[in-house]
């Protein structure tokens, strides 16, 4: 019988405060939880929360990658435009390719709700066959991108970035994930 294999997933908290012990970080606990609720599959999970510092996030995203073998990866906050916001420039650095499409919709779905939604320099990027995705910092700000935005009935009205995050997985090599689709349903083209 062949052993199921289950995606390894990084979640990277970067924020200076929380490194520090300042504050309790929640960005990582809410991803986490949805995470289980969306995903069909279980999954592995390697976490840490950091500063922002640019030599360090690129340290730790290549540690994610090339030593623990994480297919994908979400990191939270740092992508302000303070001088302290280094996450979008670290995370090109290790890429092989960008993504930007995901910032693009990530700020589509929050300028619903706050105005700010264009100050966010969040991107996506591959390296290797891993996917690794800045988002928000806040909880709710977290949800909505993932999810996208819905109705009262629960429709989706704009389709959250997870839509597509299978698809792109199976495109780059990684683990074939699926979705529960009362929570987000995926993307993929028919054959």
């Amino acid at each position: 019988m062949q052993e199921k294999k289950f995606i390894k997933i990084g979640l990277i908290s970067i924020s200076d405060r929380a490194s520090q012990g300042i504050y309790e970080d929640k960005g990582l606990p809410s991803l986490k939880t949805w995470l289980q609720e969306a995903l069909k599959e279980p999954f592995d999970s390697e976490e840490s929360i950091i500063p922002d510092e640019y030599e360090l996030i690129t340290k730790t995203l290549v540690e994610f990658i090339d030593k623990k073998k994480c297919e994908l990866i979400f990191t939270t906050g740092g992508t302000g435009p303070s001088k302290r916001d280094v996450t979008p420039e670290a995370t090109v650095a290790i890429a092989d390719k960008t993504l930007p499409g995901f910032g693009e919709q990530m700020r589509q779905i929050s300028l619903n709700f706050v105005p700010t939604a264009i100050l966010s320099r969040q991107i996506a990027v591959i390296r290797k066959n891993s996917l690794v995705i800045n988002l928000p910092g806040q909880p709710k700000a977290i949800k909505q991108t993932l999810e996208g935005l819905k109705d009262a009935e629960n429709n989706t009205i704009v389709p959250g970035i997870f839509a597509a995050i299978p698809y792109c997985l199976d495109l780059i090599g990684g683990t074939h994930i699926d979705t529960h689709e009362s929570i987000v349903k995926s993307f993929r083209p028919k054959k």
